[in-house]
């Protein structure tokens, strides 16, 4: 097993790649600028017995994705997991560049790389089949009013962009299938400017705290197994009953 993790060396990307090198993925982890963090991640998952290499590349431009999915070589999955909000506010007060460039990367940059994976996956392209898993976000159904709407569109289309792809490769060798996490205690909601979010929302959920990035790369790990071969189209919801 090859296994590309975008944005995988930071919060639930880095998470992810523990919990598959634990399982025995060999990992190609993209990110996009904290060399610091890319070296750790990597190194806790070499310990782990795996082959894992760091590739710095900006998805939200052709040749980013170009040379990251070069560098992957062979795959049998893909974890599409970067993104960011960028901006906590409500939309008429967010500036028109913060909200294009909030949608480029969380759903023209991911439809972009789920395109990629085909190409590197499909037995039909020459590829060995696999599992291509989208990580949406719990906002995607409540539309983060006050927050982030552009953030939630944008998740919205990543759920759309699973549900479709699904089915137009399912007789191909690929299945897809999404996550959506909620609240989760990453360094996400400082990044755009509230470090306190998860102290604010965590006891709003129905089971009364954020989630840990473990809880969100068990599913994920889970639905890249073949405990969850039956399993395409479908995004899991990971929100605590939100």
């Amino acid at each position: 097993m090859r296994t590309l993790v975008t944005g995988g060396t930071r919060g639930i990307g880095a998470a992810v790649a523990l919990r598959l090198a634990a399982d025995g993925h060999d990992l190609v982890l993209g990110y996009a600028r904290d060399e610091s963090a890319a070296a750790a991640t990597q190194a806790q998952c070499r310990d782990l017995g795996v082959d894992c290499s760091t590739v710095r590349a900006d998805l939200t431009s052709d040749a980013g994705i170009d040379r990251l999915f070069t560098a992957a070589g062979r795959l049998t999955g893909v974890v599409n997991n970067a993104g960011a909000t960028l901006h906590l506010g409500r939309l008429a007060d967010t500036t028109p560049d913060v909200v294009r460039a909030t949608i480029d990367l969380n759903l023209t940059a991911a439809v972009l790389v789920a395109r990629a994976a085909v190409l590197a996956m499909a037995p039909s392209r020459g590829g060995d089949g696999g599992v291509l898993v989208n990580i949406s976000s719990g906002a995607a159904t409540l539309g983060s009013p006050g927050e982030y709407v552009q953030y939630a569109a944008a998740k919205a289309g990543v759920d759309a962009l699973t549900l479709g792809l699904a089915q137009e490769v399912a007789g191909d060798g690929i299945r897809v299938v999404g996550v959506a996490p909620g609240i989760i205690d990453t360094t996400i909601h400082a990044d755009a400017g509230e470090p306190g979010r998860v102290e604010r929302v965590g006891p709003l959920v129905p089971l009364g705290r954020a989630g840990q990035v473990e809880e969100v790369a068990a599913a994920v790990a889970w639905l890249m197994s073949g405990e969850a071969s039956y399993v395409t189209g479908t995004t899991l919801r990971l929100a605590g009953g939100r």
